[in-house]
């Protein structure tokens, strides 16, 4: 079964992905690079379309050698992948892969919190609980466990604080991505804001701790439970890609 549909607005932007830059210092590329990975994330370009090099040149004002730099870019980061007789296109994630994703989370992000717990400033971990308490609030007020995509990412902030370049930048820049710019459409699950709250905090108060075997056994199992209902939902022909859930996108 192939992940597919249409995509939904997720209001990220390339600043969202690497490091902001001002316009004077990033080039060409960069801006190009920029415009057509915010046209795949919002869906005017649709999971498995063609990458098509002279429209899309035509419509950013530019030769097709930033254009096609900017494909290379997103190949690499397999957002866009290129097949046989057909050129480049927008991946299009079967059930499978994307289970496989979660494994690969699964142990990246292990490690991470337990590096985090080695790492994080005092001030980072009192940052990470603010983040929870606002959460708290949030889900408090309306049932629904919504993170931005940004710096203050649960997720994204516990990558950030393992200080290892290399896990970063394969969580954050990489594997984020691909999953956020799939959207899932599914009925509601009772009690899932409320449960991954719960273990959000158990981890944050693992790191506070700085228990890095608790730290990593919580986030692993943290994981493998998005993994096993996302498993559970897709048997059962209740997750698709579809555009505007409110449940989606969400690295929880």
């Amino acid at each position: 079964m192939t992940i597919s549909g249409a995509l939904s607005p997720i209001g990220e932007v390339a600043a969202d992905i690497e490091p902001a830059e001002d316009d004077g210092a990033r080039t060409l590329g960069d801006r190009v690079y920029g415009q057509l990975l915010d046209a795949i994330m919002t869906g005017e370009i649709p999971l498995g379309a063609k990458i098509r090099e002279i429209e899309l040149a035509q419509r950013f004002g530019v030769s097709r050698g930033p254009l096609r730099e900017a494909i290379r870019r997103l190949e690499e980061r397999r957002i866009v992948v290129r097949t046989a007789h057909v050129g480049a296109r927008v991946n299009e994630l079967t059930s499978q892969a994307l289970l496989e994703l979660f494994y690969v989370r699964e142990a990246m992000e292990g490690m991470a919190a337990r590096l985090a717990s080695e790492r994080m400033s005092d001030r980072e971990i009192a940052e990470l609980g603010a983040l929870l308490e606002h959460h708290a609030e949030v889900v408090e007020r309306s049932d629904i466990y919504e993170q931005p995509s940004s710096d203050r990412d649960f997720h994204y902030l516990i990558a950030k604080g393992a200080r290892n370049d290399l896990i970063e930048g394969l969580l954050c820049r990489d594997l984020y991505q691909l999953l956020r710019i799939y959207r899932f459409k599914h009925s509601a699950q009772p009690g899932r804001a409320q449960r991954a709250l719960l273990e959000h905090q158990r981890i944050a108060g693992a790191i506070a701790d700085r228990d890095g075997d608790l730290s990593e056994i919580l986030m692993r199992r943290h994981i493998r439970a998005a993994r096993l209902n996302l498993e559970k939902l897709i048997n059962e022909g209740r997750a698709t890609a579809a555009p505007g859930t409110e449940t989606s996108g969400r690295l929880t």
